[in-house]
């Protein structure tokens, strides 16, 4: 829900907040003064309660929920004098009503929003209850003493005694109970009387011993058994009865022991407020913020309440829990429209709920299209694999939305095991992955978590939220492994090779980071560094070549990922690199995949072009794996092709694979026919090395030369050339 405009906010208040703030306690003002017992104007009134405004708006937003202040906000309308229950109603009217409106923000969310401000009436309406009757209780309980002590009083001070009692007893708000030590009723007032059905006879003549209720809790009695024994002077306690119709009276009760004037107990006083009403308020409130609106299902908070409370079994106990995701719902949401989403939804729920129906299962709704399932037992290593499939069986049925029929499939994480070895965030955690997991092998599953794939899912997730500040902290750093040309063994150029010496992980090779870097965005900046970095280089070694070393540029080939083909700055970067540094363009190689140009269209060339116009050389890196039509090569603008470690693998035995050996012969032949180089990945012996020399190849790269190293590598090999 968003919240109404801010642009009257202030210098000092930028979003409007406080504004809005006093817009809230305006309403509430004039919602709540008609009903309080105040000699203060309504702008008096509601100066007072805008700080009960900004408490329930910082409850509203803390971030971690706490329901105090909204208690301390209905102790303050007590003390406001808003006693009335037509207060407590419109507060919490104007409350549900206005609290998100004006306080909400986008990244709280509705759902939570409303889920949080469910939680903040009730605990309001405890606050403004417990205060009520305190200070309730505390007049009549001192009025009741009062009365009781003036009957022992003098003789001539007897009939103004009783009759002040009288009219107490009589006219209190609450009922009055008073029997002897032995619970032998001996006076009740009318307000009690009504409060049990009316009929007084029916009260008089019970003992208070009788007036037990199966919830009642044992303490009460116990109490109770002290107090009459003059242990204890009172005690309070939340006490059911029933009443003579069998329907159950909730009371707030205050049981007191009354002394004569030796100090010895004589009667028991008890004050029994009705708290029916108010308890039903609760339990709605209760139910609110613990289901979910739209399907009825237990919410995230029942859940995770009743997770935790399965986690904190004894030894031994097991659970179960199904984490479901609806494969494909958004597609449904965006054609449809979201009253047909919440529809399908609603049914969804429905037929989970009709899966969790034995001893220990419940089914929530964690939000959007994510559902839970939990099972509890000493056989939940079959139960919760049964419950899966019963899931799956029961979604198979398509479900008609408008006069059409849909399928629904859905992906189900599945985690089993002790109660004791488990937290709830890492059962979730766990859930969530496994999930994925299924989603990823096709949907319409489910899978059972593997501690090994979530530890390499947890890594995963945590490099990729190191990856910005790496960059930032310099853990990147490159290598670089020799280019050697096959007619003559000399050093041609070398690929750059990208690293992350991770702090925790140690170093880490592009396999493991730059999927993440490309899904993250952060590709496009580590590519320009990297480049940067290699075009430095290249230029460091053209300067320190030494003498005698075979003429020509040394090159520096750099790889390209398909994000930074698609970004708008590759050229505008490559050229102010090269002109900054000095380096000529041709001593610059920039590697990319045939896979990324399948299907390319010029859009995608144009700055591969502009590139190769300036003398840039471009090679087409892992060539024959992609698929791509040979004939394509024409309108491509590469002047290298980098043939895929794939093809010269045969040529490592003896005799070389006659099959191989005809490939990449026309492939070398096919190439030069189109005035591009060759260059050979992954070569590991002199025997393969001596067939690609003998097959035409022109350039090669692989271990049997040099793995890759730091830059003084190169320079190494250079002065070997030289020699």
């Amino acid at each position: 829900m968003m919240v109404p405009s801010q642009a009257s906010g202030s210098a000092e208040d930028p979003d409007g907040l406080e504004d809005r703030l006093r817009r809230f306690a305006t309403i509430w003002s004039r919602a709540v003064f008609p009903s309080a017992a105040t000699s203060l104007t309504r702008p008096e009134f509601e100066k007072l309660l805008l700080p009960l405004a900004r408490e329930l708006n910082l409850a509203l937003h803390a971030r971690h929920f706490d329901n105090a202040p909204a208690q301390r906000v209905g102790t303050a309308l007590v003390t406001l004098h808003c006693t009335d229950p037509e207060a407590l109603a419109r507060t919490l009217g104007v409350v549900d009503s206005y609290l998100v409106l004006y306080c909400g923000t986008e990244e709280l969310g509705a759902e939570e929003g409303r889920a949080r401000c469910a939680r903040l009436q009730h605990a309001l309406a405890g606050g403004f209850a417990q205060a009520l009757r305190e200070r309730t209780l505390a007049e009549q309980e001192a009025i009741a003493r009062s009365a009781l002590s003036a009957r022992s009083s003098a003789e001539e001070a007897l009939h103004a005694t009783q009759a002040r009692f009288l009219a107490v007893f009589e006219g209190a708000a609450i009922g009055i109970v008073i029997a002897d030590l032995e619970g032998n009723v001996l006076e009740v007032n009318d307000t009690l009387t009504k409060m049990f059905g009316g009929l007084e006879h029916h009260v008089r003549s019970r003992n208070v011993n009788q007036w037990v209720h199966p919830e009642d809790r044992p303490q009460v009695w116990r109490l109770h058994g002290e107090l009459v024994r003059g242990e204890r002077e009172h005690f309070r306690a939340e006490k059911p009865f029933y009443r003579n119709d069998g329907t159950v009276l909730w009371t707030n009760l205050t049981f007191s022991l009354l002394r004569d004037a030796e100090g010895q107990p004589q009667y028991q006083l008890a004050l029994l407020e009705d708290t029916t009403e108010r308890r039903l308020l609760n339990l709605r409130l209760r139910y609110e913020a613990t289901h979910d609106a739209l399907t009825g299902l237990p919410n995230r908070t029942l859940f995770f309440e009743r997770l935790d409370k399965t986690l904190a079994a004894p030894d031994n106990a097991r659970f179960g829990l199904c984490y479901l995701d609806l494969d494909g719902f958004k597609a449904i949401n965006d054609s449809l429209g979201h009253s047909s989403g919440d529809r399908l939804l609603v049914e969804v729920a429905d037929r989970l709920q009709s899966c969790a129906t034995a001893p220990g299962e419940m089914v929530a709704r964690l939000g959007g299209d994510e559902f839970v399932a939990l099972t509890t037992g000493p056989d939940t290593q079959t139960e919760v694999a049964d419950l899966a499939s019963r899931i799956l069986g029961a979604l198979a049925t398509p479900i008609r939305l408008d006069g059409r029929e849909f399928t629904v499939r859905g992906s189900i994480g599945v985690v089993e095991g002790l109660a004791a070895e488990h937290t709830a965030a890492a059962v979730l955690r766990s859930a969530d992955i496994t999930m994925y997991r299924a989603k990823a092998a096709g949907g319409n599953r489910f899978e059972l978590a593997d501690p090994e794939a979530d530890a390499r899912a947890i890594t995963r997730h945590g490099l990729t939220t190191a990856l910005p500040a790496a960059l930032e902290r310099d853990e990147f750093f490159i290598e670089y492994q020799p280019l050697v040309r096959l007619d003559d063994a000399t050093v041609h150029g070398a690929e750059a090779l990208v690293r992350w010496h991770h702090p925790q992980h140690g170093v880490l090779a592009p396999d493991r980071f730059i999927a993440l870097a490309e899904r993250t965005g952060l590709i496009v900046p580590l590519g320009r560094w990297v480049l940067e970095q290699s075009v430095r280089q290249a230029m460091l070694w053209q300067d320190d070549r030494p003498e005698g070393a075979a003429p020509g540029l040394l090159t520096v080939n750099v790889n390209l990922s398909p994000t930074q083909l698609h970004h708008p700055g590759l050229v505008a970067d490559t050229v102010d690199i090269l002109e900054r540094v000095g380096l000529p363009p041709g001593a610059l190689c920039l590697e990319v995949t045939e896979s990324a140009l399948i299907g390319a269209d010029e859009d995608l060339l144009k700055p591969l072009r502009q590139l190769a116009e300036m003398g840039v050389e471009i090679a087409l890196d892992d060539f024959g794996t992609g698929y791509s039509n040979l004939a394509n090569l024409r309108r491509l603008p590469v002047s290298v092709l980098k043939l895929d470690r794939s093809f010269t693998q045969g040529m490592q035995q003896h005799p070389a694979d006659e099959v191989d050996l005809k490939i990449v012969e026309g492939i070398v032949s096919l190439a030069h026919s189109l005035d591009l180089a060759v260059t050979v990945e992954g070569v590991e012996t002199g025997a393969q090395a001596d067939h690609l020399r003998r097959l035409g190849c022109d350039t090669a790269q692989g271990w049997y030369y040099a793995r890759p190293g730091p830059p003084s590598q190169l320079h190494r090999l250079l002065l070997v050339d030289a020699v």
